[in-house]
């Protein structure tokens, strides 16, 4: 439990922080990699060279001092991380070391303006996040290696498939090479891939999410290929698995973790809003409720989608097969740059950005959940307009993939 005194020190030089936190964690991950270069295996190398990580934690940091008096505000932050962190298998003796280089970062960079009561009350505020973190990651990595299965660590996966799903998209279908069974999953959730990545000599980790409903048996993921035709623009593991992993290769996957998923009891109309490859989770929800494990619940669904053109969206027959099976799902499709040979009323359905305003009618249902994934700028604009048509704040489930303290 923190003192009083500690908190009110924490709150007092939180707006020092956020004036130099860019610099602090720059320091930061320069000081723990340089000391500690096996963690190069858990970072994000790409998002450490763009800066993406130490804006990450700079707000982070910042956030958690704001709300130090009632961290509950920060609840859903903080059960995100902590999926993040059992997903990447991060350790708890792994915190003690962030702890000492990010508190000797703050020292560094401010100097003697971070007095030893300052530090010190840093020091007790860090370690109570630490130990809800790592408590929380606990019973996470029990709860799935408890269940038919689970397994904690990594776990070898042989590809058993591979399907194109655009220009820019893949599928990859996976089963473990022991032969046993897999631990189901909630949809939208994700799993970890761990590869070797020989251009580095490092071992990355990525996050994708599941895009089919769970078997027992396999899992999909559909990756896109990242960056452009520059090569320091290229996604390091997204790269490699387009060009490099075929069928019958294997690669290491963590179990399932996320606290973005559907709540596949429910009975009320659900809304989903994707932009890109924010789709993936989608049709796992998309599958799941609408059976193809044969379990068709009767829920109506609206799934909306927003891509490029026809050559960069993925799985567009499978929706609108989908669409022709299923009377309680409709779709509606925007293409905001459409190809010459794309035809409004088949490939898509309205030009432009998505605009849930041109199709309020259809997806403000009573009682309705909305789960929107897609590029931060996409999802804001979502959220708010939403709430702007009179949609609570409970109602509407997002889901964002991005750089935290370990992850990617």
């Amino acid at each position: 439990m923190l003192t009083q005194k500690t908190r009110e020190t924490v709150k007092a030089t939180a707006p020092v922080l956020a004036q130099h936190g860019y610099d602090i964690i720059k320091h930061f991950y320069r000081s723990l990699l340089g000391s500690h270069p096996e963690l190069k295996n858990v970072f994000n190398m790409r998002h450490q060279e763009r800066g993406q990580q130490q804006e990450a934690l700079a707000r982070a940091v910042y956030a958690y001092a704001a709300n130090i008096d009632d961290p509950s505000c920060l609840n859903a932050v903080l059960e995100g991380i902590a999926n993040k962190h059992a997903s990447l298998g991060v350790r708890p003796d792994q915190y003690p070391i962030v702890g000492e280089h990010l508190l000797g970062s703050i020292k560094a960079v401010l100097g003697d303006a971070a007095t030893d009561d300052i530090i010190s009350a840093w020091a007790q505020a860090y370690g109570n996040l630490a130990d809800i973190l790592m408590g929380r990651e606990s019973e996470l990595r029990e709860e799935t290696a408890g269940e038919t299965g689970g397994w904690t660590g990594w776990r070898e996966f042989k590809v058993v498939a591979r399907q194109p799903e655009s220009d820019v998209i893949t599928s990859f279908v996976l089963e473990p090479a022991d032969g046993k069974p897999v631990v189901d999953f909630e949809p939208g959730q994700y799993i970890s891939v761990a590869v070797q990545v020989p251009r580095l000599g490092l071992q990355q980790i990525r996050q994708y999410s599941l895009s089919d409903a769970p078997n027992g048996r396999s899992y999909r993921i559909s990756v896109k290929r990242e960056g452009g035709p520059d090569p320091a623009s290229e996604g390091y593991v997204s790269t490699l698995l387009h060009d490099h992993v075929q069928v019958g290769d294997t690669i290491r996957l963590a179990a399932p973790y996320g606290n973005f998923f559907i709540d596949v009891n429910a009975t009320t109309p659900v809304v989903l809003i994707s932009g890109g490859v924010g789709l993936t989770p989608m049709i796992s929800m998309l599958n799941r409720v609408l059976g193809t494990t044969g379990q068709d619940a009767g829920r109506d669904i609206v799934f909306v989608h927003g891509a490029r053109n026809s050559a960069v969206h993925a799985m567009k027959d499978h929706l609108r097969a989908t669409s022709l099976r299923h009377p309680n799902f409709n779709a509606f499709i925007f293409y905001n740059e459409p190809l010459p040979q794309d035809q409004p009323g088949r490939d898509f359905d309205f030009e432009g950005m998505v605009d849930i305003g041109r199709i309020a009618d259809a997806i403000l249902l009573p009682d309705a959940d909305y789960y929107i994934c897609g590029p931060i700028p996409f999802m804001r604009m979502q959220h708010d307009a939403l709430i702007a048509r009179g949609i609570k704040e409970p109602r509407i489930h997002y889901e964002v993939f991005g750089p935290d303290l370990f992850a990617e």
